[in-house]
């Protein structure tokens, strides 16, 4: 019975020894494999990592570069063609030029006419008509002109230097307003050009449907367009021109409500020195 018993501790003592062995072997093996294919993940993911700025570098190579506002417009005009749309510029050259011409001239011919009535009183006073006459030549501007035809009148009669004043006024407004009628020509040119350019480029737009004999975009999408773009573009004319327009006719207003004011003071003045 004891040989039976020991016989059993020494095969239970075995057993358990085969099992922990085996049970560490089998920890062992599925240590070395997760080791394995961990290294094998990190393998695989190394070139996707590396592809990947290389991904998005190609792709910032091949996003479009935007062009700048010139340039658009630069392509624009030259879809439009030559024919409409070398008149349209012609058209904004011309209406500038003459704009900032009269610009200029306007702004030369602002002066300071409370000085100017200041200075022809105390002249009057002080040196006579003489005195007074030599300040209006060495003055430049339409109402320093208009006082001086009015005081080379006066020896004649306050009514005299009165008609005179009226007279080259008109004369000094007519100066004012030289070439502006030009301007408001080309504001209502530019528009028409471009509206007559796409009356036509529709008519060529249906000439191409009526010998295709099929209603494809493709045909007359170009067409359409370009006609399109004439309007656009005496419309860009009109605008721009129209805004100097408006400023040199507010400056001719001004300048001739200043005249008016100073040729009823000039009157005013004469009359209180022959009195």
């Amino acid at each position: 019975m004891r040989k039976l018993l020991f016989a059993l501790s020494l095969v239970g003592i075995f057993m358990t020894h085969s099992l922990s062995y085996a049970t560490t072997n089998s920890n062992l093996i599925l240590q070395d494999e997760t080791e394995e294919t961990e290294q094998e993940e990190t393998v695989a993911e190394a070139p996707m990592a590396e592809e990947a700025p290389a991904m998005e570098v190609e792709e910032e190579e091949a996003a479009p570069v935007e062009a700048s506002f010139t340039q658009e417009l630069k392509k624009r005009f030259i879809e439009g063609g030559p024919g409409f749309m070398g008149i349209v510029l012609i058209c904004l050259i011309l209406g500038l030029a003459i704009a900032i011409e009269r610009i200029i001239y306007l702004n030369l011919a602002t002066t300071n006419t409370q000085k100017l009535t200041a200075g022809v009183e105390e002249a009057l006073s002080s040196g006579g008509v003489d005195a007074a006459k030599e300040l209006c030549r060495n003055t430049k501007g339409p109402v320093a002109s208009i006082f001086y035809q009015g005081l080379d009148r006066v020896n004649e009669g306050v009514e005299s230097a009165e008609k005179a004043v009226v007279a080259y006024g008109g004369v000094q407004m007519g100066q004012l307003e030289k070439n502006v009628s030009w301007i408001s020509l080309f504001i209502a040119l530019a528009p028409m050009l471009g509206f007559m350019g796409t009356v036509i480029g529709m008519i060529q737009a249906f000439d191409k449907i009526e010998a295709a004999g099929d209603m494809q975009p493709s045909l007359v999408a170009g067409g359409i367009k370009v006609a399109l773009l004439t309007t656009v573009f005496g419309l860009i004319v009109a605008i721009i021109l129209q805004i100097f327009y408006n400023y040199i006719i507010a400056k001719i207003d001004s300048i001739v409500n200043d005249m008016e004011d100073a040729s009823i003071n000039l009157i005013d003045i004469l009359v209180a020195q022959k009195k």
